[in-house]
């Protein structure tokens, strides 16, 4: 029930893999991480500097999921900057925020590309299946902690430890990926065991849903310009003043 019709046309006939050569990240501000201006500098500011980069990210983490609200905003090239100064973002857009935050403190970052079913965002939309696009573009953060590449959904722990220890990721309600990585697995890998915390059936498995692994870039500008974003220009203009308004779990009276 997944549509084709809100896609770039490139994006959604064919996409080729990124090249397997290692990406180094970088800490260098970019047009979306824009961790030189001041409202990001502001809050860097608020963060303890006691030395542990891990720390400090989980930090500016739950800085961001409280304050900044999240809705479904369709602008993946939105500065992170913007974001904070609006107090709302997508998912994409909250993650964001955390990679200028990262950069800002010297932690190299980098995202992975992934094409991920359509499928997987029906809980959040369970009237406008036919409007869901065909395939989403996610860019997953990556950041250089102790030189380790640690993703975004390793931020709180392990894969393990956190399939262990929470209910899994339903992708509905308020909560979206950017604030279920603090407290359980989101495995896009296949990596984890068949189940979550949270009883017979819960899984936090999601490898079944990635339709094509990207490979690394080394910043989400780079993915973008290289593969589009997920919907076409004029899907995004039409949707962006209802949806970057609509806040995640927000009910809405269709159908």
């Amino acid at each position: 029930m997944t549509s084709r019709l809100l896609m770039p046309y490139r994006r959604a006939n064919a996409v080729r893999a990124g090249t397997p050569e290692p990406v180094r990240g970088s800490t260098r501000p970019t047009a979306i991480l824009d961790w030189e201006h001041s409202v990001v500098r502001a809050l860097v500011e608020r963060i303890p500097g006691n030395g542990d980069a891990r720390a400090s990210l989980r930090v500016a983490h739950g800085i961001i999921a409280r304050e900044v609200r999240p809705v479904y905003s369709v602008d993946d090239l939105r500065r992170a900057s913007r974001t904070l100064e609006l107090g709302r973002g997508s998912c994409s857009q909250r993650m964001a925020v955390l990679e200028a935050v990262a950069r800002a403190l010297d932690v190299p970052t980098r995202v992975r590309g992934l094409l991920v079913d359509g499928s997987f965002w029906y809980p959040r939309f369970p009237r406008l299946k036919p409007l869901v696009p065909e395939q989403v573009l996610l860019a997953w953060p990556e950041f250089l902690l102790e030189e380790e590449w640690v993703p975004i959904a390793e931020l709180f722990g392990t894969l393990t430890e956190l399939s262990a220890t929470s209910g899994h990721f339903t992708n509905k309600g308020g909560e979206t990926l950017f604030d279920a990585v603090a407290r359980t697995a989101v495995d896009w890998d296949g990596g984890t065991s068949a189940s979550c915390a949270g009883g017979p059936g819960t899984v936090c498995d999601f490898s079944a849903q990635v339709r094509l692994d990207l490979g690394r870039f080394t910043s989400r500008d780079e993915l973008f310009a290289r593969h589009g974003q997920t919907l076409c220009l004029a899907a995004r203009t039409l949707a962006e003043p209802v949806l970057g308004r609509w806040s995640a779990g927000a009910r809405v009276g269709l159908g």
